[in-house]
Parts: structure tokens; C-alpha cells; sequence
């Protein structure tokens, strides 16, 4: 069945309508049902507002329904707009130069400072030995954030991992659109969606109210770096020598 068609919000003489004044009436009763002020029911039905109040003053105005709550948010947002907006306007070009004269500076990182920041995200984000399974040393890595992902990448192939030997898995909520999540991520790491391995799909529970929902939700990405053992090893010993410098050990 076709979804209905959305209201008009015009005026009933704006559209056309002649009819008698007890329809009006009845509009401007079901408006305040709704929710709806008495400004909003004489502008919307067309009635000036002591005729919409002497119509609709024995309803008191349900502050509860959802046009009520909505037309709340929307002169919240208007008044903390109105309030904020040129704080914010100066706060966001503050950040924006800040950011850009900040990359300026790294510019290009060298060899060194890549295998230095590499084994560090990887040692935040990547999956690590266990004191249960202390041999399961093989590099995954697993992130949402696509400057994260290429900067791991850049890193394994600075250690001499080229990118066609890794694999790929997206995961992503049953909800979404996985084959476009597959496609975006191909392209984003460049090799072709099909060498990426079969996704891993989480239940989609509707009571949790998720944030990461929408076109620009494209669920995470799992970086797998075959017979890494000894790449693991190099990645420990890194982060044991970032460790010692910073202490003071090992002088």
C-alpha cells in the first residue's frame, strides 16, 4: 500500500476551501489535538487568533504528543542557534586553521616516524596477545576510521608486507547496506571488493538506539596480516623501546 500523502500545512483558504465555518472548526479542533498553539491553529485553518481561541480554549494543549515535543526541539535548537551561532561560526574557523597549519607542519612522515606511529595505533587498536594465549601473536587490525586504516596499511607495507597479501573483512550491522560498506572500503585500501572475505554481520537490535546509522555508516574494517608472527615480534619490540625511552629504562 502506498504511503499516504504528506499534510498541507497552507492554510485551508490557501487551498482552495470554501466550505462552511464548522469545518473549520473541526481543523482547528484536530490541530490542537495535536499539539498545535493557538498562533500556529489560527495561521494554519486562517481564522485570526481570538476566533481560534474561543474555538479551542476548552483543550488544553497536549504537551506530550509528538508535534509538541518536535516544535519544542525546533525552538530550542532556533533559540541555542540564535544564541551560539556566531560563537560557533568563530570557534569552527579557529579549528579549521588550527588544523590545516598543524598537517602543514607534519607534512610527509619519514620511515622512522611511520614505523614509530604505525606500532603505536596498531598497539591502541589491533588485537594483542593474551597472558591465556600468549603465542597468538598475528597482527589484525580493526577500525572505523579510515585515516587509522591507511596509516596502518602504510605502516605493514613499511615493513615490507605488500598490501596483496593482506586480508580484508568488513563488519557491519545487518541493517545497513553491507555491498555498498564493501564497495566504499575496496576502494578506499584499492583491491577489488571481491578478494575482500565473506562480511561479518552484527544483529540488528531495535530497541538500541545506535548513532552510527545512515549513508555515512560504513561499519568497521578488518586489517589481517598472514604469518605475521615475527612482524608481531618487531611491533612488541617497538612499543617495548618507545616504553624504555620514555621511562628512562634501558640506558
Amino acid at each position: 500500500m502506498a504511503d499516504p500523502p504528506a499534510e498541507d500545512s497552507r492554510p485551508l483558504s490557501a487551498r482552495g476551501y470554501r466550505g462552511p465555518t464548522p469545518h473549520l472548526h473541526e481543523e482547528a479542533l484536530r490541530l490542537r489535538r495535536r499539539g498545535c498553539t493557538v498562533p500556529e491553529i489560527a495561521k494554519r485553518v486562517g481564522v485570526a487568533r481570538s476566533t481560534a481561541y474561543q474555538w479551542v480554549r476548552h483543550l488544553p494543549i497536549d504537551l506530550d504528543s509528538e508535534e509538541a515535543r518536535a516544535r519544542r526541539r525546533a525552538h530550542s535548537k532556533a533559540m541555542t542557534d540564535a544564541q551560539w551561532g556566531e560563537y560557533r561560526a568563530v570557534r569552527d574557523a579557529a579549528r579549521a586553521e588550527t588544523v590545516a597549519k598543524v598537517a602543514a607542519w607534519v607534512k610527509r612522515l619519514r620511515y622512522r616516524e611511520l614505523v614509530l606511529v604505525g606500532a603505536a595505533i596498531y598497539w591502541c587498536e589491533g588485537s594483542k596477545a593474551k597472558p591465556w594465549r600468549p603465542n597468538d601473536c598475528r597482527l589484525k587490525f580493526v577500525n572505523s576510521d579510515p585515516a587509522l586504516v591507511l596509516l596502518f596499511l602504510r605502516f605493514v607495507e613499511a615493513l615490507g608486507v605488500a598490501r596483496t597479501a593482506l586480508r580484508f573483512r568488513v563488519s557491519i550491522h545487518e541493517s545497513a547496506d553491507e555491498a555498498e560498506a564493501v564497495r566504499w572500503w575496496a576502494d578506499l585500501v584499492g583491491v577489488p571488493a571481491a578478494e575482500f572475505q565473506r562480511s561479518s554481520l552484527k544483529r540488528h537490535r531495535p530497541a538500541t538506539k545506535r548513532q552510527n546509522v545512515g549513508a555515512g555508516y560504513r561499519g568497521c574494517l578488518t586489517v589481517y596480516v598472514p604469518r605475521s608472527s615475527r612482524l608481531y615480534w618487531k611491533v612488541e619490540g617497538i612499543m617495548k623501546g618507545m616504553s624504555d625511552g620514555v621511562t628512562g629504562e634501558g640506558r
